[in-house]
């Protein structure tokens, strides 16, 4: 039976879980009060409305939150790959009707499966070219190029039936670490982190965006706390005026977990004046996510919540201000269900088209060598389906160029020479991956005529051969990028091919 403290504490946690369909304990706990769920790729399945549904029965309150940001990071698309443009390919195009219309296909996406919060937009300036997690996901590197795309896409978003959530306050694009994997620490000159790095959040605050994540990353000059356990950082967003709802990242990221722990971690969030506590993927250890993985960080979580309430150190008066503002959230968006649908005008494929620029060729297929950095726990770059879309029927082979031997990775380059296709080297990392570049290097003196497709960000040093610059890892990017490659007349259907790559 769920206590007093136990259900007040139900009331800002937000978990992932395991499975397509919900389990009995977390319908057990919505139906005590558990603010809602977050959906992963491992949760969709053909059955996503009616799971929706169920969560939405034990709890007609719940928030059903889902990273769907288009570009990178898709979980509606997971095994297909997004058909929506990415941030950094709106940003290129900037052109901000065109990321209104965007988001409100996003929201009206998560709603058609009973979702009710977009997590995103991503409001972070990608200032370090060697990011791992944000890159293309960001709009770009002006702090008011981005600032006028966070607020165009929180608009589209909120016109729909969902909240958007921009993320990763302070900012977490002048990072070369993964708060996945580590804990950042941002060194950078503090005038100038105010002045480029908070700008789009305060913009995202004056167009009344419903919410905001936080990072798990420490700006020394703010104190030792990650941002997401600081009472200063996020005492800045109330500062300015808002007063939606503060949400965490993950606290089941390294930066968090393997530092202060999941459960004290959920206490010093809240006590630092987070309000909904995403607790998140279960799957995120890998090959030691027990089956019961998703139950344990959750209990994790909430235990430590009331520990720290009944030993003084939270205050219920914190924790029922956190319920209040989540609960105000939750009555909004029943308001708002029903909103109107993203325009019937919209074209995903003109977005993108107008995005991808670069090299042409008028070929009739294509032989590509796939040397992209592996997926990671946030960004799913490396599926098989961007590179399957770009090649088609034709020539296809993936090299690792950071565990490959040389050997290996010319071996797949002399396949692809020796194929009737043009050859084509698919990159995301020229300016931080060595390997890749040098790959490039070799596939130039191998075919001259070779050529690279770049889902990354660009290369700020030029590369050995003509370049098609996509700006995503999506699959609505590869077709737009072999669009550019192909002869109109060896157009050919590669949606419905099978995935025959290894998994990355």
């Amino acid at each position: 039976m769920t206590d007093e403290l136990e259900r007040l504490a139900n009331a800002v946690l937000w978990p992932g879980f395991l499975g397509t369909e919900a389990p009995q304990w977390l319908v057990a706990e919505l139906e005590a009060g558990l603010a809602g769920v977050v959906y992963f790729g491992q949760n969709i399945g053909d059955e996503l409305s009616e799971l929706s549904a169920r969560i939405l029965r034990a709890n007609p309150d719940a928030l059903i939150g889902i990273d769907e940001e288009g570009g990178n990071v898709t979980r509606l698309e997971s095994a297909t790959g997004s058909t929506l443009p990415g941030a950094a390919q709106l940003g290129i195009v900037d052109d901000v009707e065109a990321t209104r219309a965007s988001g409100a296909e996003l929201a009206r996406r998560v709603a058609a499966i009973g979702g009710n919060v977009v997590l995103g937009p991503v409001a972070d300036v990608n200032t370090d070219p060697r990011n791992p997690v944000i890159g293309v996901r960001s709009f770009g590197s002006d702090e008011a190029v981005v600032s006028r795309h966070v607020l165009a896409a929180v608009e589209g978003i909120q016109s729909g039936a969902a909240a958007a959530c921009v993320k990763h306050f302070p900012g977490h694009g002048d990072t070369h670490l993964d708060s996945h994997h580590a804990l950042p620490e941002i060194s950078l000159d503090i005038d100038e982190f105010e002045r480029v790095h908070l700008e789009p959040f305060r913009a995202a605050v004056a167009a009344g965006v419903d919410s905001i994540m936080t990072a798990h990353i420490v700006v020394p000059a703010w104190g030792p706390q990650p941002a997401t356990l600081n009472a200063g950082v996020l005492g800045m967003l109330r500062d300015w005026g808002f007063d939606g709802v503060i949400i965490t990242d993950a606290l089941d990221m390294a930066a968090i977990r393997e530092t202060v722990g999941i459960g004290a971690g959920a206490a010093k969030a809240l006590a630092a004046g987070a309000d909904l506590l995403c607790i998140g993927n279960p799957t995120n250890r890998g090959e030691a996510t027990l089956p019961d993985q998703d139950q344990r960080d959750f209990h994790e979580a909430r235990d430590g919540i009331v520990a720290a309430l009944r030993d003084g150190t939270l205050s219920r008066a914190r924790v029922e201000e956190a319920a209040r503002r989540v609960g105000a959230l939750a009555a909004t968006l029943r308001r708002r269900a029903g909103s109107a649908d993203a325009p019937s005008d919209f074209d995903a494929s003109e977005i993108v088209g107008r995005a991808v620029t670069g090299a042409t060729a008028d070929v009739e297929s294509l032989a590509v060598v796939d040397a992209r950095r592996r997926s990671t726990l946030a960004v799913d770059s490396a599926s098989a389906y961007v590179a399957e879309a770009l090649a088609g029927d034709g020539y296809r082979a993936r090299v690792d160029v950071a565990r490959a031997p040389l050997a290996e990775q010319d071996a797949a380059l002399d396949a692809a020479v020796a194929d009737d296709g043009l050859t084509v080297i698919l990159i995301d990392r020229p300016d931080a991956d060595e390997a890749q570049r040098a790959l490039v290097d070799r596939a130039a003196m191998k075919d001259h005529g070779a050529v690279v497709v770049n889902v990354g960000l660009a290369p700020q040093r030029p590369l050995a051969a003509p370049v098609v610059e996509v700006g995503a890892a999506s699959l609505i990017g590869a077709r737009a990028a072999r669009e550019r490659l192909i002869a109109s007349s060896a157009h050919d259907d590669v949606t419905s091919r099978p995935d025959t790559d290894p998994a990355d």
